[in-house]
């Protein structure tokens, strides 16, 4: 039996590098030496616990890409040495949600990274038709910020933006931060997009964001009658009812963050200025594929703020990401220097 190190969690803040056995691809699955492999919010709220979808012992990560290293008998698409990003998001393909384009809402979903191992890994196994091979044009780092621009493009689409609406973007985390360019290649100007963490507001203002670090600086700056858009990256209670507070009379509001389980919101207020709110889980297909091509043509580029650790090192940056201000838009951990 072939073994691998992997960064296991093993409770709340628990994770440790364990040496377990590499996968063996399904005779529909790939095998893919990752290369590349992103920390998410979702599972900063896992290792501490709070996640309902990551259950230990489990070995999260679901924004990666790699090296294809072995296929299982069916499959005819991808072959070894193929470099390729890949769509964590697998479906049953036979429900109504899936048959109407809308994958990401089907009853049978799984996450790689959460519902089956995942990337935080040497290696992992996943379905071949969720993955996609990466033009020669966009690296391994970027490869592995398709998943989170894909969630950032579904936002844009659920939000309907046009150039002349006026944006507010609730946290500067890595979803706020390519939202804001997604609005911006939209033609979007003067977005506006606040957070408490100072180092992630100079990250917010170099990509051209309006950043607001308080309630009250916010309240100078911010159009009268509201905002036409308001997206909620973060998910507390207070991002979320502000979310409400300062979207226009018949604005729009999505829900993205997942920092609480629930929160009270002023219903009433939606109510009586017909404010349409929506949640924002993931993507569907469609948008995983243009998440890809914007990342080939260069519509959006993440490299300022990105981090690069090794695997070993992954604790250490889960806490490094929770104990307060760093100057990191994402943190990468690599198994590979490619």
């Amino acid at each position: 039996m072939s073994l691998m190190n992997a960064l296991v969690y093993e409770g709340p803040r628990e994770l440790n590098i364990r040496s377990v056995p590499i996968p063996v691809p399904e005779k529909n699955e790939v095998l893919i030496r990752v290369s590349r492999a992103g920390i998410c919010g979702s599972e900063l709220s896992g290792y501490l616990g709070h996640n309902s979808l990551r259950h230990p012992p489990l070995v999260m990560g679901h924004e990666f890409a790699g090296t294809v290293t072995a296929a299982g008998q069916d499959v005819a698409t991808l072959r070894a040495g193929d470099r390729v990003t890949v769509n964590p998001l697998i479906a049953c393909g036979r429900c109504r949600w899936c048959l109407s384009g809308a994958p990401q809402l089907c009853s049978d979903r799984q996450i790689i990274g959460a519902h089956r191992p995942g990337a935080f890994a040497e290696y992992v196994a996943v379905p071949a038709a969720n993955a996609l091979v990466l033009p020669h044009e966009i690296s391994m780092d970027q490869g592995a910020l398709t998943e989170p621009l894909a969630c950032a493009l579904h936002i844009a689409k659920l939000a309907q933006l046009h150039p002349d609406q006026r944006l507010l973007i609730l946290g500067a985390g890595p979803i706020g931060i390519l939202t804001l360019l997604i609005a911006q290649a939209y033609g979007l100007t003067d977005v506006v997009i606040v957070d408490l963490n100072r180092e992630r507001l100079k990250a917010a203002a170099r990509y051209g964001g309006i950043a607001a670090d308080s309630g009250e600086f916010l309240r100078t700056i911010a159009p009268k009658d509201g905002f036409d858009r308001t997206i909620d990256a973060v998910g507390a209670d207070a991002t979320r009812q502000q979310a409400v507070e300062w979207t226009i009379r018949g604005g729009r509001v999505v829900f993205s963050g997942l920092h609480e389980a629930a929160s009270p919101l002023p219903v009433n207020l939606a109510i009586r200025n017909e404010i349409a709110m929506l949640g924002a889980f993931c993507y569907d297909s469609a948008d995983f594929a243009a998440a890809l091509e914007w990342l080939r043509t260069g519509r959006v580029h993440l490299a300022d703020g990105l981090h690069l650790s090794g695997l070993e090192n992954g604790k250490a940056c889960f806490e490094q990401l929770l104990s307060g201000p760093n100057p990191y838009t994402k943190i990468l951990l690599k198994t590979t220097d490619e």
